[in-house]
């Protein structure tokens, strides 16, 4: 009996030890994208590094679909854990690895040792279900591989508001009235206000105002647009006698022969509405549109309006279902109240992605909105900033980058994405009025802060990015600029700048591109990229503080919309920064190599803040007077750690390039301890010789010259 127990208690310590051992086996992964363009080559991530001569001893080769073996030049990039093949001609590849290329093997297996994908001429768009189910099979097995993968797999980016400007921002003018602050001439973008000079048209919770601004003396009510409501209006456009509402809705999406409208399932939806505003007092709706997901950006140029969602279909749900429609939904009132799925012939796969989500891009022309057709195209892969010239429209995607368990800290979750361990993919598109049509992509290193860390100049692609984290000490971030060229091929770079820093804010100006960065003080660079191919850095300038926001004040000097900062000590007697109130700062660069900030406005103390400082539309501009005008929270600082909230309203200044002149402070004072969000200023406009300041709740309309209060009208 004795003997049986001793038998027993070995078994279990077999067992334990087993079991013990298999949880200490780190299963290795492969990220690599199915569809590849033979001019960009194709790459595969590794979640674990490989040996540096695995592919010279054949622990990595490549085949053909009938697994013949293929002479290909493959490389291992500097991390260990990047496969890439610079060029490949089309046809079916398969990607053999061997266990034995996987450092530390002995604690390691391959999830999978084998990755199929193809190579293709151009994108094309798929033929059938077969061909998504294929796709989204591949990638649900991979997020079933690499549990890290799987906080990726929905889009990983993190969608930042803009907070620069170009190089041919809008004046934020249109003849005697404000137009919206955009980042690129002519490239209207959709904002919370827009006027047409008579008319403000604001958004105020689920409905849209339009009121009555042709006497400031008396503001009256045009009309009141009552959404349906499951939908909340989050932008809008005007375009001649059109009024655009863009806006989030949840509902049922019955569809066309498929179940009852009373038991169809529920979708997140961006709606369009079209209204014919030629009588603004009387509005009259035209037409709806929706596509199914998240508004992602829109932008209207020569009368055609585009704009970009991201939808991300529950793939999970095959595991459990035959019958899964994995393709996005469409609506059109014009062909009656039921949802389509996008065609087939409408989707293509982006190539070296591998995201379970779609980009999709529509178009209308505005000329006739209640006729004319919206095109729509879906692109499978995520997108999360976006830029666009009158040619070109340009998205962008967090491109994950490989970590494995030895690299991460021991309270670090990898559960929790951190955005500086990405790189950047970047997707070309060119616009012909309402056709889309994918051009080239490319992957730079780093992540972007905004769309405003992307410029296009004279054909060439440029873009700032931020690589690695800055408070990892054993491996400081870093800064870089890439030039690309019309097929987005790198022909220039600037690397490794403000190491220990990130970027804080940027701006192309031509054929000089400005960059904040900041960690303890706020250097600006000055960067030459004349000669794209050997853009250089000309000169830097550290100062207290950072901005959040640049804006040009004609070619030689900058404004920056940032915050003040002071390093103290801490109780544990290190230096810490820490942010005072709002900071303006007036640059000039006319010395390219000697940058100075030639005057500067600290408003309030800590705590004190504007919209400004993450959304540029918010910047109130009148070329013609040299005013600026912004939002703002006004907090004072008191005894200890303490901050005190003294009021909000909006602040207007005289910037010339002499100096900064505070011109009209239309804050209210509160008894309050913070702000109020129905009365908090969202935009500041003028038309004419009248300035307006539009919140939630009211409208208030002051003199130009003399900013006392005209009226308010109060919704």
């Amino acid at each position: 009996m004795k003997k049986r127990s001793l038998w027993l208690i070995a078994a279990a310590l077999i067992a334990a030890i087993g079991i013990g051992f298999a949880f200490m086996i780190d299963k290795v992964s492969i990220s690599a994208s199915s569809i590849a363009l033979a001019e960009q080559g194709w790459r595969a991530n590794f979640s674990s590094p490989l040996h540096s001569d695995a592919i010279e001893k054949g622990h990595i080769y490549l085949t053909d679909a009938e697994e013949e073996p293929v002479d290909v030049e493959m490389t291992l990039l500097e991390n260990g854990k990047t496969l890439e093949i610079p060029e490949i001609s089309t046809g079916q590849y398969i990607l053999h690895v061997k266990k034995s290329a996987i450092k530390g093997k002995f604690l390691k297996s391959l999830a999978s040792s084998q990755v199929e994908f193809s190579v293709q001429e151009e994108i094309t768009a798929l033929s059938n279900e077969e061909e998504l189910k294929a796709y989204f099979k591949q990638l649900l097995e991979l997020q079933k591989n690499n549990e890290r993968y799987g906080a990726f797999g929905e889009g990983s980016g993190m969608a930042t508001e803009e907070s620069a400007a170009s190089d041919s921002a809008g004046s934020g003018e249109s003849g005697n009235h404000s137009s919206t602050n955009n980042q690129v001439e002519g490239v209207d973008e959709a904002d919370l206000v827009k006027t047409d000079g008579s008319y403000i048209y604001s958004i105020s919770d689920s409905r849209v105002l339009i009121t009555d601004a042709r006497n400031p003396d008396d503001l009256t009510e045009g009309a009141e647009l009552l959404l349906e409501p499951e939908m909340y209006p989050q932008q809008l456009f005007l375009s001649e006698d059109i009024l655009v509402v863009m806006g989030s809705q949840y509902g049922a999406a019955p569809m066309e022969g498929k179940v009852d409208a009373e038991i169809a399932p529920h979708i997140s939806l961006t709606s369009i509405i079209f209204y014919d505003i030629s009588d603004p007092a009387s509005p009259r709706m035209l037409r709806k549109v929706g596509t199914e997901g998240n508004l992602n950006g829109a932008r209207l140029t020569d009368g055609i309006l585009y704009y970009v969602t991201n939808n991300y279909p529950d793939i999970w749900m095959m595991e459990e279902e035959d019958d899964v429609e994995l393709r996005p939904m469409i609506f059109d009132s014009k062909n009656g109240n039921k949802f389509s799925a996008l065609p087939y012939d409408r989707i293509s796969i982006l190539p070296g992605t591998m995201e379970g989500s779609y980009s999709i891009v529509s178009a209308i022309d505005l000329s006739d909105p209640e006729e004319n057709e919206v095109s729509t195209e879906g692109f499978l892969g995520g997108s999360e900033q976006l830029y666009m010239t009158k040619e070109n429209l340009y998205l962008t995607a967090s491109a994950y980058v490989p970590m494995d368990e030895e690299e991460t800290d021991d309270n670090m979750s990898m559960d929790i994405w951190i955005p500086q361990l990405a790189n950047t993919e970047i997707f070309k598109f060119a616009l012909e009025k309402t056709d889309i049509t994918f051009l080239a992509s490319t992957e730079v290193k780093g992540s972007l802060l905004n769309q405003f860390s992307m410029d296009e100049y004279n054909g060439f692609f440029r873009i700032v990015t931020t690589e690695g984290v800055a408070w990892d000490e054993a491996s400081p971030s870093k800064n870089h600029l890439f030039i690309m060229d019309g097929g987005m091929e790198q022909v220039g770079s600037v690397e490794d700048l403000a190491k220990g820093e990130r970027i804080y804010s940027a701006r192309f100006m031509g054929d000089k591109a400005y960059m904040v960065t900041f960690k303890e003080t706020d250097p600006l660079f000055v960067i030459d990229v004349a000669v794209p191919s050997s853009p250089q850095v000309l000169g830097e300038l550290k100062i207290p503080g950072f901005s959040n926001y640049l804006h040009p004040l004609g070619e030689d000097h900058l404004i920056g919309f940032g915050s003040d900062t002071k390093v103290e000590s801490s109780k544990e007697g290190e230096a810490r920064v820490v942010t005072g109130g709002m900071k303006i700062s007036l640059f000039d660069v006319s010395d390219f190599s000697n940058p100075v900030e030639k005057d500067t406005e600290v408003i309030g103390g800590q705590g004190t803040s504007s919209a400004l400082q993450y959304d540029h539309k918010a910047l109130f501009t009148h070329q013609e007077k040299s005013l600026f005008g912004f939002p703002v929270s006004l907090y004072s600082e008191t005894n200890g750690d303490y901050i005190e909230f003294e009021g909000e309203g909006a602040m207007i200044y005289t910037i010339t390039p002499e100096g900064i002149e505070q011109t009209a402070d239309l804050v209210k004072e509160s008894s309050a301890q913070y702000e109020d969000w129905n009365s908090s200023i969202q935009r500041i406009i003028y038309i004419e010789d009248s300035l307006f300041t539009i919140a939630n709740s009211e409208i208030k309309s002051y003199d130009l010259n003399t900013f006392e209060i005209r009226d308010t009208i109060e919704y």
